[in-house]
């Protein structure tokens, strides 16, 4: 039987017409939710219908710092200060009433250590601080990587607080605690150290077979159990808003907070990930892809992450460099100005235009997308981006179709790599991100990875996810796969054109054997600009 704060839900609906001692809401009339996103940048907060249709929306920014090459850091009070912003802007314009829970999403392998008063002793070490490389060399063993499913790399919190360990160590001796963005927020929320095992585990620290703390990684950066929060499983309620904080952000006092899941989990469960054969692509700066598995491998070609279904896996695939290659070329070699053309048209449409009337394979021209390293299934932070074929007939619109396609061969490689690991092959995969709006690309997606690919209706992925959560452990969905089938939804669709397939496969062959060729010219030129 489902519970609900401890008591049986059906009691909760036996009294449905009961208005609870609080005066806020009876509970059949909980039918939004809050989905909560505090990302690298910025926090958002978006109320959902139980359609997961957009009722209101409130965003709030933050800064980050990089005091040294490679370093990410941030005030952790940020986090709090933009949430209670957002919380309070979504607030102002519906029934608040109406709202049932607040789930919550974050960036992931982010933390801090705090002391004994919460308050932060460093700035808070981010996801993409890339720091601890020797560390990563000397501790990123087979055993790590059985444990937690992540292949060694310097993403996860482990590496970097075995850099603590090394260069601050009164850092982690001095902690109370030392706790993910989600933990942080639950407990600036309900007053409660508790956190949810899918939103942990991107630090490097959970057990992925058990979904607890591993004593042993605990032990290799010196922390102990009573410095970490207590775990729980993902879509539980965690605790209630407390009075004070309900009021300055217009809230419901003993509003629910239900555990969560790090934004790439949450962008699947947005997308409906929640069977095998199907898998997200987010066509983001970064381009990540997640698909469902029911039992636990490990391997290079994914990294594993905890499921938004209790006890179930995401594996993953990632290209450090999405849109931002995309990007990179836009604002480095385009030359083009549509303004100045006078033409009410994006820079990157006037090329996607140019580059749809060129025939698959740019000319003989092959982008490799490593301009920020190789994540799976290399994990080689020498590699670079690489162009190939270049002659004078080539011009901007075949270096940008060039890189379009060149993502799409690189994630058919993940893709295929991650599948050693599955149940089921992918057969469906459901874009998102700002990458997903152009048809182009879809299109290039479709026919390189012989998969069709459907457009994510809902923009918000991450923050849809975290509702849905909130909206299965309010009671608004029976579970958390009725929420994601209630509340998801696709757009436009693409399907694998034969012919441009069949060209696509041939210079995958060529493709798939570049970057091995090469792979032993890289270090040998970061060797080579040394001292320069």
């Amino acid at each position: 039987m489902r519970r609900f704060w401890g008591k049986p839900w059906d009691s909760w609906r036996q009294n449905a017409g009961e208005v609870w001692e609080r005066g806020w809401s009876i509970v059949a009339s909980t039918d939004y939710v809050i989905g909560v996103d505090c990302s690298t940048t910025a926090t958002k907060a978006v109320v959902w219908d139980s359609r997961g249709r957009e009722v209101a929306e409130g965003r709030a920014t933050f800064d980050l710092s990089s005091p040294q090459p490679d370093w990410g850091e941030q005030n952790a009070e940020d986090w709090w200060e933009s949430t209670k912003t957002a919380l309070r802007r979504a607030a102002q314009v519906v029934d608040t009433r109406r709202i049932g829970a607040i789930g919550i999403t974050h960036q992931r392998e982010t933390f801090v250590c705090l002391n004994e008063n919460d308050h932060p002793i460093r700035p808070a070490i981010l996801w993409l601080d890339s720091r601890p490389r020797e560390e990563v060399a000397k501790y990123g063993s087979k055993e790590v990587h059985r444990i937690t499913g992540k292949p060694p790399n310097p993403t996860p919190g482990f590496y970097k607080m075995l850099w603590l360990k090394e260069h601050e160590p009164t850092t982690l001796e001095q902690s109370a605690r030392v706790v993910d963005v989600h933990a942080f927020l639950v407990h600036r929320m309900t007053g409660h150290w508790r956190t949810s095992w899918a939103t942990a585990d991107p630090l490097g620290l959970v057990d992925m077979e058990s979904f607890d703390w591993s004593d042993k990684l605990l032990d290799m950066v010196g922390l102990g159990r009573e410095q970490m929060c207590e775990l729980y499983a993902p879509g539980e309620v965690i605790g209630e808003l407390k009075d004070d904080v309900a009021r300055e952000i217009g809230l419901p006092a003993g509003l629910p907070i239900i555990s969560g899941v790090g934004d790439g989990q949450a962008a699947g469960l947005g997308s409906n990930i929640t069977e095998p054969g199907r898998a997200y692509l987010n066509l983001g700066t970064a381009v990540v892809s997640g698909t469902y598995s029911a039992t636990y491998s490990w391997g290079n070609e994914y990294r594993v992450l905890s499921g938004p279904i209790p006890r179930t896996y995401t594996l993953e695939t990632l290209l450090a460099a999405g849109t931002y290659t995309v990007s990179w070329f836009v604002e480095k070699f385009s030359g083009l100005d549509a303004k100045g053309l006078g033409l009410d048209l994006t820079t990157e449409q006037i090329l996607e235009t140019a580059a749809a009337q060129l025939d698959p394979g740019s000319s003989g021209l092959l982008a490799v997308p490593y301009w920020n390293n190789a994540l799976t299934p290399y994990w080689d932070f020498n590699a670079r981006g690489i162009l190939v074929g270049m002659t004078g007939a080539h011009g901007k619109a075949h270096v940008y179709r060039a890189i379009l396609e060149g993502i799409a061969f690189e994630q058919r490689l993940m893709t295929d790599g991650a599948e050693s690991g599955l149940e089921k092959p992918v057969e469906h995969v459901v874009a998102l991100g700002g990458g997903a709006q152009s048809s182009l690309w879809c299109q290039i997606i479709a026919d390189i990875m012989q998969r069709p690919v459907a457009v994510a209706q809902e923009t918000e992925s991450t923050c849809l996810g975290s509702g849905m959560l909130a909206a299965a452990a309010s009671g608004v969905h029976e579970g958390i796969r009725e929420a994601a089938e209630a509340m998801s939804g696709e757009g436009a669709r693409y399907e694998p054109d034969e012919k441009r397939a069949a060209v696509y496969d041939r210079i995958y062959g060529v493709y798939k054997e570049i970057y091995p060729s090469l792979r032993p010219l890289f270090p040998k030129l970061s060797d080579a600009l040394k001292d320069t």
